[in-house]
C-alpha cells in the first residue's frame, strides 16, 4: 500500500489485456459471442489516466494476452482456456496481428509485454522493464478483474511495488465477480477510481 506522494516519472499505468481481440466488435471474443458492456466501456474510462500520466512524464504499459502459434499457425492454448473459450483458434491473439494490439483509444504504449497466462509478470520481461525504467509504482487497469488483473496485482505486491487498482478501470463478465475481486485486492493494493488516479498524477 502506497502512502508517499505519487511521482509520475516512477509510475506506470499497467493496462492488462485491453486488446482488439477482447474488446472490438470484429475481435475474437465478439465473434465467439463473448462480450460485456462493462468491458467495452473501459478504454474511455482509462484514457484520462493515460493522458494525465503521459503529460506528467509517466509511463503507459500494455500487457497483451498472447496465443503463441505452433506448427501450421495453430496456437498453443491451455486446456482450461480451450474448455472455456472453444471458439479461439488460428490467428486469434497472434503476436503482431491487429487482434493482438492494444485498442486504438489507449495507444501508444511506451512499453509492451506479451503474456501467456493471467499474470503480466509470469514468464515475461515486465519486471526487468520496470527496473530499467525506474518504475516502482503501478496503476493497474484492464480485464478481467478476477483473472489477469488480480494475478498481476498480487504478483506486483510480492515484488514490493506500490500498486493502485483502478476500480472503474477494470471489469469482469459478471459485476458481482468484479466487485468481489476489487474487495479482495484492497488487501494488497490501494483501490481508487480513474478520476482519483488522474488527479493524483496531476498532483491534486
Amino acid at each position: 500500500m502506497a502512502e508517499r506522494p505519487l511521482e509520475p516519472a516512477r509510475t506506470g499505468l499497467l493496462i492488462v489485456d485491453l486488446q482488439n481481440d477482447f474488446l472490438h466488435p470484429d475481435g475474437a471474443y465478439a465473434r465467439g459471442g463473448r462480450s460485456a458492456p462493462a468491458i467495452a466501456a473501459l478504454p474511455a474510462r482509462v484514457r484520462p489516466v493515460a493522458d494525465a500520466l503521459r503529460a506528467a512524464g509517466g509511463w503507459v504499459i500494455s500487457a497483451q494476452f498472447t496465443l503463441v502459434p505452433g506448427k501450421g499457425g495453430a496456437p498453443f492454448i491451455a486446456p482450461h482456456l480451450k474448455a472455456m473459450r472453444p471458439f479461439l483458434g488460428k490467428g486469434d491473439f497472434l503476436p503482431g496481428a491487429w487482434g493482438h494490439q492494444l485498442v486504438d483509444l489507449l495507444q501508444p504504449a511506451d512499453l509492451t509485454v506479451e503474456k501467456v497466462a493471467y499474470s503480466a509478470f509470469y514468464m515475461t520481461r515486465l519486471d526487468w522493464l520496470l527496473r530499467k525504467a525506474g518504475i516502482d509504482t503501478l496503476l493497474v487497469a484492464g480485464i478481467v478483474t478476477n483473472g489477469g488483473v488480480a494475478s498481476t496485482v498480487r504478483d506486483a505486491h510480492v515484488r514490493e511495488l506500490a500498486t493502485f487498482v483502478l476500480a472503474d478501470g477494470c471489469a469482469a463478465f459478471d459485476q458481482a465477480v468484479h466487485e468481489r475481486a476489487i474487495a479482495d485486492l484492497a488487501t494488497v493494493g490501494r483501490v481508487v477510481t480513474c478520476a482519483e488516479a488522474a488527479a493524483m498524477v496531476a498532483g491534486r
